[in-house]
């Protein structure tokens, strides 16, 4: 029985306390006045009476009532009933105590003082029983004695009331009287654990709605702070209660305060969790709590701030509430679609709602927690039980692993609480244990059927309103009420005082009376509470167990018995499979459950090789466990890692866990107390059974049930026996678990040791973070996909532990199993004294594990490894050293697909296993995949280290076993990236010591120090520095060169741009003081001798000047007739154009070749000054002339200062007068004006310049525009000038829109007849000017910056670091962002602009940035598109020879060849260039005579450091090194080719790879490429890789290799033999295994004729007879047949006979040779008409000729060379059927090296010897031949044959 009030109080308003104006209560009366012992009144009740605030009122208002609730220290509530009604208080000013309360009083109120103010008083019952109803009518029984002055005394009513007594639970109906005439009935619920909830929780959803309800309830769940707003107290309340009867069965332990006083508010801002409820008028006070989810039951709303993220149930059980929350609350919903709706159909009433609507709560609730009885541990049963629960095994069997919600309501006090009131074996059961048990299927075969849903709902909530109402209609109430509006009456007396004597009196009466009666004690039900059927059997119908298929464990099993039966290759070739397995749970069990049936009486010994697979196998299925194992793989596998082992010598064994420490798992002491729960409950299930079995053997008939007993039945069948037993019995029982659980302890503090302590105790590998495995540090396998990827970042290093002593590894396990034990002792009641005993043990266990760690560290050092694959070298070239030898790594797969076998298929070639080889030349990676069905393959993977950009320390997790914890991602621009991982044998210092030697390598003090110069400088070929000094004429003259230009630039170079080239100013030129303004102005000052002319030359420097002839330049600028070179004296004046020998010093321009055009006109001097309004000196010079319009195309640097004025005046220059600086800027003028008068027709105004002529003369003559179609010119023609326009920002010709020509309105009259294309940025505020003859053109052009930002993201794209997401959007998305399309569509409109303005007769200045970078991109690209020569293998080279290592393009900088250029990284200026090419290359693939590998070749090459071509800044500074004319002398002696054009030289003699088939020029053809970037591809450079042999750029390396593996296949089988190859796409290199025909035809050729024992003739021979004889046969059969394989009709004839159409692919093309014959006018393959036939073997017949037919006369005679060359030895022979003189390089060579036409000569007379000629040769031997192009000397070796050479001529001239 229990009160049903502790007190009664009377509250009201204290008058004397008003001193905020807020007023306060105070405590008027109270009953008992004693507390009563079992519990003491609660403080603050004044508070709770007037929440808001006690206040007085101008009128009465009408009683209220509600119910607070209080909760005190010992967290019991008490339910505060307030009845609150209102008195009128005497005119304050009588008596009002102080002035003070006056005047507050006065401010409180209106101006006007009301007549009356009326005062709160409440009546107060406390009670810890919630019968609201009950308190109510009590208390307004009180109010209506009172107020209606009824004939019944207080006392007694309320002395009753506080003596009345009701049965707590048990379903009891209790009448109680309070002595004035009434009468009510009082129900008590059946079961007290379920909440009662009357209508409160229908009311919450009205208020709120279902999903807004839902969150609170999450809500409230998972721990967040839920605010109630509402302006009635009582539904505040309600709200409250309804809550916390949904949380049933779990229970809410934070603050919860239905009704919060204002007084209190500051509550709100506490740290914990929170359920409270706030008055509306409050709700501004509620705007900054920022994390309190706010719920205003008046408004309906749920607002929920941004920082607190609710998780919400799981699907599909969210779903499934939401569903049969709408049929109970919203039952009409399901019909509101029918055409005849049911008229019955209604919602129950509130309180049965009431009462569905937690059933459906309930229902959830069990469905959450099914199976929850099968994850707790029992750890003790006496004295009282103690119960843990498995949180990661429950949520793992559940697959909720990954789930928010259930994982914070595990981890929450709420189940808690839970855990230990219903983990209880043995106690009372109420509706949730029988729901969980028992309905668990039914609720799931349910599933989806609405109508048994809601009948099952119905049948629930009948149960809880039964318990609720358990007795149908009650006899009627009968409570006086007061008269209507009583509480307006003017004179109501105040409430009387009561004598607390007579209710005193009546209390202790009743309390007597109590003591007296036998005590009622209601006997409770206990019993064994129902576990319910395991999950996993409700589970199975998701199908998650079975996700692995029975063919796979299989598999497992298989490998598995393999292993144990030694069949070791068996088990080899199902490996892989093994570990595919492992991803799925099944299998793990598996692998767990079969390798314990291998172990006998806790042991296993195995020999090596089964031990390192069981070893694999273990880490394989670790490694996909999460640190909280929620599939119980680690659990199962922790007996089995004590339990392998091998013998490592006599008394030496190695365990299996030495070798599993890896994973996170171990680090996880939640893990270790599962574990350690789960063994103590075995074991006290074992001490019970076993005694069970001894006692009651006779009792029990059958023993099956007892064998499976759960540790639960146990534990609640010894509770029902515990208070029978005796005394002596229980201790000794108490005895036995605890030092069960203590002997449990001891021997996991010796488990965590093996696991902790890792094999070589002086790595500090486990110590992952501060505390060993907190939960923060757990790495999530899911997202890792690896052993602990994120959390091991390679700890020896950057831990800090490097040099730990292996007593810091000990004192951290020490600790961390110190923290173990402590933990779970407590928890499991282990005693003190055996506590500490555990302390003093744990130390001992660590040292002595570690001492015996120690000898099998040592001992397994020694043990010879598994045999890993033997590393294979990699081949070399000559001159390259191995720096470092092998290191063994693992290639792992980056982002690229193919190798992988991702996707794309084909074989997963990657992760290999190899070893990564470092050598003065490159970073090769040589090994085999390890994917054991790829095993044969070798896979090599290299990249030269100068290209090296990126070099960065990861750490790498691989799929299958071991675990690297560092690795390397080494990123080149040839687009290699190596991704490796050092094996476990490579110690870190090696590793360490790899990087720094790369870094040596990569970045060497020097450009000496690069690959290129110490190429064969090893001991081997010593002598080879001496040789050096063969040629001291050379050496000596390039240091006068530097000694001369030194003491020059010294002088100029001081008033440069602020930005000096770094490599410059190492070379100590500037030791000038910047403040000698004077001398260093004043032109006059310079050293005379460095300005003459030729003329003053010193013998030294007469050298330099032959050498600096023989430069590419010159012999250029003679081929384009840009002038000669000769003395002052002889110049011939009529040339514009002059070689200015200004330069050969380097001193006016240190980046610019020694000979430069300049007009004819300017002198020398003025150069001197010119040179200084430019950047870098790069004064504008003529680099190309077009050969028909005569105009000039110039280069220059950007101009100093800010604007052009005048024309350009320089700013930086330093004036000391005005005239100097005008007379540079007229100079400037001068010199412009010069290169305009050099175009022949300047001086017409009209006729070609005028645009009418321009566009009618150009239109028709436009070249080829970028398709081999001849459609569409003029659209495209006019098209490109409105880019030339776009770009130019002016209208240099008006087109429409669509593209066709419009009527040309130009901004003057004429074509400017000079365009000077500069920077925007530079030419701000130019203005055009009417009288000059030049135009500006400002464009906007990318800096070098941004070509590095944009390189380095197309590198990402093309070859990122790791997998990216799938599909090939990822890759076109960063292609597009890296812009690199865009940056060559820029450069190539430019340059087809300029391409453009020459075509049309103006010349144009390019004179951008500091004129090496995008000046020289684009001046040659205009060449290239200009002028067919440049598409020729020897004038491409020629052009890279003049524009961009003459002219400076600073390759060792932009390379970041040296140290010096670390900090500014690699800027691929001439990759883009190349890139351009290869775009222009695309579009006209019979323009160009070199392939695309030739491109792809310069590209690698360039940036290799083979060869020296591409090293340095300048000729100046290659002259400084002595590399510029070194070769000349040395290079037959030299083996190791250092130029890279004689090596591409050397291989085009041997083989066709550099040439393009189609080669079939058009004379004087101008390309114009398309340069949208729709046009543009991405090169296949960048994209495609050759695993099988590395980059194939280096083609001694490739060739080498045969293919043996064919022959062998050909023998073993005798089946038909088959020719296919399979090919990989990123293994093989297909334009190898698969050539295309004309190479295939060609190398067969080559072979046949090896077999006929002739000398096989030169490739290029074969082929240009090939092309004769098919212009031939092409003249003789006359067909005009159009071949539409040549997609052309602007082709002369010829070309189109011979149909060869090649399609790019690879590094060789596929050919398609179709040969025309008069027949076939349609374009189908010729072979199928016999008239194609006859063509093919005239084809061959050509190749049957002998020799001698075409060689009528041979010899060798000498030759003299072209203007000041030597004379040489050389081969003639004179062939009379082509009736020509050819002539070559000697006797074997069968390259032809020139060619005399005989029709052109006109005479042939003896000569005479000129200077340099043969000394030993009589007079009478030379001879003369003129042609009409020019006169050849030769010399015989006599007269003799001098006169037979003369005669033979003769004889041919005459025969003709």
């Amino acid at each position: 029985m229990a009160r049903l009030a502790d007190y009664f109080v009377l509250v009201g308003y204290d008058p004397g306390k008003r001193g905020s104006g807020e007023g306060q209560g105070q405590i008027l009366q109270r009953f008992p006045e004693k507390d009563w012992e079992d519990n003491p009144f609660p403080q603050g009740i004044e508070l709770f009476c007037q929440p808001s605030g006690w206040q007085l009122f101008p009128e009465r208002n009408p009683p209220t009532f509600f119910v607070a609730v209080l909760t005190d220290i010992n967290s019991e509530r008490h339910y505060c009933a307030c009845f609150t009604f209102w008195e009128a208080v005497e005119s304050p000013q009588p008596q009002s105590h102080s002035q003070n309360g006056d005047e507050e009083e006065e401010e409180a109120s209106s101006p006007v003082q009301p007549a009356q103010l009326f005062a709160p008083k409440s009546l107060v019952l406390v009670s810890r029983l919630d019968h609201a109803e009950v308190f109510r009518n009590s208390l307004g029984l009180i109010y209506t004695i009172y107020v209606d002055g009824l004939s019944v005394s207080l006392e007694n009513v309320i002395g009753n009331l506080l003596t009345c007594t009701i049965p707590i639970t048990g379903g009891a109906q209790r009448t109680i009287s309070l002595g004035a005439g009434d009468r009510q009935v009082i129900q008590t619920p059946i079961n007290d654990s379920l909440p009662v909830s009357s209508c409160s929780v229908a009311l919450l959803f009205r208020q709120l709605g279902i999903t807004n309800v839902l969150f609170l309830f999450c809500a409230a769940l998972t721990e967040h702070k839920i605010l109630f707003l509402s302006s009635s107290y009582q539904r505040l309340t309600d709200a409250c209660r309804a809550l916390l009867a949904l949380m049933f069965p779990l229970k809410y332990s934070f603050t919860y305060v239905p009704i919060l006083p204002a007084q209190l508010l500051e509550v709100l801002s506490t740290p914990t969790p929170f359920i409270i409820g706030v008055h509306s008028i409050f709700q501004s006070e509620t705007q900054e709590l920022l994390d309190v989810v706010i719920a205003d039951l008046d408004g309906g709303t749920v607002n929920i701030p941004e920082c607190v993220h609710i998780s919400l149930l799981p699907e599909p059980l969210l779903q499934q509430t939401r569903e049969a929350l709408s049929m109970v609350l919203d039952p009409e919903l399901e019909v509101a679609d029918l055409a005849f709706p049911p008229s019955t159909i209604s919602a129950s009433s509130l309180k049965m709602q009431d009462k569905e609507i937690r059933a459906v709560f309930l229902r959830l609730f069990a469905q959450l927690l099914q199976g929850y009885r099968w994850c707790l541990h029992i750890i003790r049963i006496h004295p009282e039980p103690v119960i843990r629960f498995h949180k990661a095994a429950f949520l793992g069997q559940r697959g909720l692993t990954e789930d928010d919600f259930l994982t914070k309501v595990l981890e929450g006090m709420a189940f808690a609480g839970f855990v230990t009131e219903r983990g209880a074996p043995y106690r009372p059961i109420d509706l949730f244990d029988e729901l969980v048990a028992y309905e668990v299927k039914r609720m799931k075969a349910e599933e989806g059927n609405k109508q048994k849903i809601l009948r099952h709902i119905k049948e629930l909530a009948e149960k809880l309103y039964k318990n609720e109402n358990p007795y149908p209609a009650v006899a009627m109430h009968k409570v006086q009420k007061p008269s209507e509006g009583c509480h307006l009456r003017l004179h109501q007396k105040p409430f009387p005082h009561l004598d607390e004597g007579t209710v005193q009196w009546i209390i202790d009466q009743a309390t007597a009376k109590l003591q007296t009666a036998p005590p009622a004690i209601k006997a409770e039900k206990k019993c064994m509470v129902p576990s319910g059927p395991p999950i996993a059997a409700i589970l199975e119908r998701n199908g998650n167990a079975l996700a692995n298929s029975a063919r796979r464990l299989e598999v497992v099993r298989n490998c598995i018995s393999y292993v144990f039966e030694n069949k070791m290759l068996e088990a080899k070739k199902l490996f892989p499979a093994v570990l595919r397995a492992m991803k799925g749970r099944a299998a793990r069990h598996c692998l767990t459950q079969e390798l314990h049936l291998h172990v006998q009486q806790n042991r296993a010994m195995l020999d090596h090789q089964q031990f390192d697979f069981i070893i694999r196998m273990m880490n394989c299925c670790l490694q996909d466990c999460t640190a909280m194992d929620e599939h119980g793989i680690a659990a199962a596998l922790l007996p089995l890692v004590t339990a392998f082992c091998r013998k490592l010598s006599p008394g030496i064994t190695q365990f299996a866990y030495s070798c599993v420490q890896e994973h996170v798992v171990w680090t996880n002491i939640q893990f270790w107390e599962a574990m350690f729960y789960c063994d103590v409950q075995n074991h006290i299930r074992a001490l019970y059974l076993d005694s069970t079995e001894e006692n009651h053997m006779e009792q029990e008939s059958t023993e099956e049930p007892q064998e499976s007993k759960s540790a639960l039945e146990i534990a609640s069948e010894q509770l029902r026996l515990w208070p029978t037993m005796s005394r002596e019995k229980q201790q000794e029982l108490i005895q036995k678990e605890e030092s069960t659980v203590f002997s449990q302890a001891i021997h996991y503090a010796n488990r965590m040791s093996y696991l902790l302590l890792p094999l070589d105790t002086s790595k500090n590998r486990l110590l992952r973070s501060s505390g060993l495995g907190d939960v923060e540090s757990v790495s999530n396998s899911f997202i890792t996909n690896s052993i602990a990827g994120s959390v091991a970042e390679s700890y020896d290093t950057e831990s800090g532990f490097e040099d730990a002593e292996s007593s810091d590894v000990a004192n951290s396990v020490v600790r961390f199993i110190n923290r173990f034990v402590d933990k779970v002792c407590t928890e499991s009641g282990v005693t003190n004294e055996h506590l500490k005993g555990l302390h003093v043990m744990i130390p001992d266990i660590v040292q002595m594990h570690i001492e015996t760690l120690e000898a099998v560290h040592r001992e397994s050092k020694r043990l010879p490894p598994i045999q890993k694959p033997k590393l294979l070298r990699p081949s070399l070239l000559l001159g390259e050293e191995c720096v470092m030898e092998g290191l063994r790594v693992y290639l792992m797969p980056d982002g690229r697909e193919e190798a992988a076998g991702g996707s794309v298929g084909g074989p997963p070639l990657l992760p290999a296993e190899g070893a990564v080889f470092l050598t003065t030349y490159r970073i090769i990676f040589k090994g085999t995949p390890t994917d054991p069905l790829v095993g044969e393959q070798v896979v090599i993977r290299s990249f030269p280290i100068a290209s090296l950009t990126k070099e960065k320390k990861i750490s790498i997790s691989t799929q299958a076993d071991q675990f690297f914890q560092e690795g390397l991602q080494l990123r080149s621009c040839t687009f290699q990236l190596l991704k490796i991982a050092f094996d476990e044998e490579v110690a870190s210092e090696s590793a360490e010591i790899f990087r720094k030697h790369l870094h040596k390598l990569r970045y060497p003090q020097h450009v000496r120090g690069t690959f290129a110069f110490t190429v064969g400088q090893s001991p081997k070929q010593a002598m080879q520095p001496k040789a050096k000094e063969k040629n001291p004429s050379l050496r000596t003259l390039s240091k006068n060169l530097v000694k001369n230009a030194k003491r020059t630039i010294g002088r100029q170079y001081v008033t440069r741009k602020k930005y000096t080239p770094p490599a410059w100013e190492q070379r100590g030129s500037q030791h000038f003081p910047e403040d000698n303004e004077d001398e260093i102005s004043v032109s006059e000052e310079l050293d005379r001798s460095t300005l003459t002319p030729s003329s003053t030359m010193r013998p030294s420097e007469k050298m330099t000047m032959t050498h600096v002839v023989e430069r590419a330049c010159c012999r250029d600028y003679q081929r384009l007739g840009l002038g000669t070179l000769s003395s002052s004296l002889t110049r011939s004046k009529n040339e514009p154009f002059r070689i200015s020998t200004v330069n050969r010093m380097y001193a006016i321009c240190r980046s610019y070749p020694g000979l430069l055009i300049v007009p004819q006109s300017i002198q020398d001097n003025t150069i001197q000054r010119i040179s200084r309004c430019y950047r870098q000196s790069r004064f504008p010079v003529v680099c190309w002339r077009n050969s028909r319009t005569k105009a000039v195309l110039l280069r220059s640097g950007g101009l100093h200062g800010k604007g052009v004025v005048g024309l350009f005046k320089s700013q930086n220059a330093p004036t000391p007068g005005p005239s100097q600086a005008d007379s540079t800027s007229l100079e400037q003028e001068k010199y412009l004006q010069a290169v305009i008068n050099s175009m022949p027709h300047y001086s017409d105004a009209g006729g070609r310049n005028t645009l009418s002529g321009f566009t009618s003369a150009h239109m028709s003559s436009a070249g080829k525009w970028g398709s081999i179609r001849a459609s569409g010119r003029m659209s495209s023609y006019a098209l490109n000038m409105e880019i030339g326009s776009r770009l130019a920002g002016k209208d240099l010709l008006g087109t429409q829109h669509n593209g066709t020509p419009a009527e040309p309105s130009f901004l003057r009259q004429h074509r400017a007849s000079l365009y000077i294309i500069g920077d925007k940025s530079q030419l701000k505020g130019v203005k055009p000017d009417p009288l000059q003859h030049w135009e500006v053109v400002p464009i906007e052009v990318f800096d070098v910056r941004q070509v590095k930002a944009s390189f380095k993201k197309l590198m990402k794209a093309c070859v990122p670091g790791c997998p990216s997401l799938p599909g090939c959007m990822d890759y076109l998305r960063s292609l597009e962002e890296s812009e690199w399309l865009s940056q060559i569509h820029k450069i190539l409109q430019i340059s087809v602009l300029v391409v453009e303005l020459l075509d049309t007769g103006s010349s144009v200045l390019v004179s951008l940035e500091d004129g090496w970078d995008i000046t020289t991109q684009v001046v040659s690209l205009v060449q290239l598109l200009s002028d067919p020569y440049y598409r020729t293998l020897e004038g491409f080279r020629l052009l890279v020879e003049k524009e961009w290592l003459s002219f400076g393009h600073r390759f060792s900088h932009r390379g970041a060849q040296t140290l010096a250029g670390q900090s500014s990284g690699f800027a691929p200026i001439f990759l883009q260039f190349l890139d351009c090419v290869h775009q222009i290359h695309l579009q006209f693939p019979m323009e160009f005579e070199f392939s695309q590998y030739y491109l792809k070749f310069l590209s690698y090459h360039y940036i290799s450091n083979r060869f020296r071509t591409f090293l340095l800044d300048s000729d100046y500074e290659r002259i400084e090194l002595g590399l510029l004319y070194e070769e000349k002398g040395e290079r037959k002696g030299q083996q190791v080719s250092k130029s890279i054009w004689d090596y591409i030289d050397r291989l085009n003699k041997k083989a066709p790879i550099f040439f393009n088939y189609l080669y079939a020029p058009e004379d004087g053809e101008v390309l114009r490429p398309y340069s949208n970037i729709s046009n543009l591809k991405v090169w296949d450079y960048y994209t495609e890789e050759t695993l099988s042999e590395g980059p194939s750029y280096d083609w001694e390396l490739v060739q080498g290799q045969p293919e043996p593996a064919e022959e062998l296949d050909r023998q073993d089988t005798g089946a038909p033999q088959s020719k296919r190859r399979i090919i990989w796409p990123c293994y093989d290199n297909r334009s190898r295994v698969e050539p295309d025909a004309i190479s295939k035809l060609l190398e067969e050729l080559q072979n046949l004729e090896m077999e006929l024992g002739q000398v096989p003739e030169r490739w290029k021979d074969t082929w240009d007879k090939v092309k004769a004889s098919q212009r031939t046969e092409g003249r003789q059969e006359g067909s005009r047949t159009p071949s539409s394989l040549l997609m052309s009709s602007g082709l002369s004839h010829h070309r189109r006979s011979l149909g060869v159409y090649l399609q790019e692919s690879g590094v060789g093309s596929t050919l398609n040779l179709s040969l025309d014959s008069d027949t076939s006018s349609t374009s189908t393959p010729s072979s199928g008409k016999p008239g194609g036939r006859r063509s093919t073997s005239t084809l061959y017949s050509q190749f049957q000729t002998s020799e001698s037919e075409n060689r009528s006369y041979e010899g060798s005679l000498y030759k003299k060379g072209a203007f000041m060359k030597p004379w040489k030895s050389r081969w003639f022979v004179l062939d009379k059927t082509k009736h020509q003189l050819r002539y070559y390089d000697s006797r074997m060579d069968t390259e032809c090296k020139g060619v005399i036409d005989l029709a052109e000569v006109e005479s042939i007379t003896p000569g005479t010897p000129t200077m340099g000629a043969p000394k030993t040769v009589d007079e009478k031997a030379f001879f003369d031949l003129k042609t009409t192009k020019r006169v050849y000397n030769f010399c015989a070796q006599d007269v003799q044959l001098a006169q037979q050479w003369i005669d033979r001529i003769q004889s041919c001239l005459s025969d003709a």
